[in-house]
């Protein structure tokens, strides 16, 4: 069995934003030469996330609506967590969105429905984060 281990360093422009990180994963799946196996992406930081779904304005922006009205930002002062930081919304919206994705990796490939794309999700922004990528495989 062969292993790889890489971090992805992000760090946005806004507060919160959705970025589609598959090209850096399938590039990470080359570099490993695992043919067969499975690839472990996930957020090292709790105000992120990493998800999997289409790459689709609308549906971003639905996401944004959605998650606002699930853990509105502001008021700050609605969230106990708010006192030295003001991003408890943020803690809230990586719980909804997820901490990790696990894909397959078959004849070298993701091995994705129709669609499907991995995204990095970011909620409390302008600031370097990482993500790890693990491939685990032969």
């Amino acid at each position: 069995m062969i292993s790889y281990r890489k971090e992805l360093w992000f760090q946005t422009n806004r507060r919160r934003e959705l970025i589609n990180i598959t090209g850096e994963v399938e590039r990470c799946v080359a570099e490993s030469g695992i043919k067969e196996g499975f690839v472990l992406v996930n957020a090292m930081h709790i105000t992120a996330s990493v998800f999997i779904n289409d790459d689709e304005s609308g549906l971003h922006s639905d996401f944004e609506s959605w998650l606002e009205k699930l853990a509105p930002e502001e008021p700050h002062s609605q969230y106990e967590h708010n006192g030295f930081e003001d991003n408890a919304d943020a803690h809230l919206k990586r719980s909804i969105m997820g901490r990790e994705v696990v894909i397959a990796v078959t004849a070298g490939k993701l091995d994705f429905g129709p669609w499907e794309q991995v995204f990095y999700g970011e909620f409390d922004g302008k600031r370097r984060k990482r993500v790890l990528v693990k491939i685990i495989g032969e």
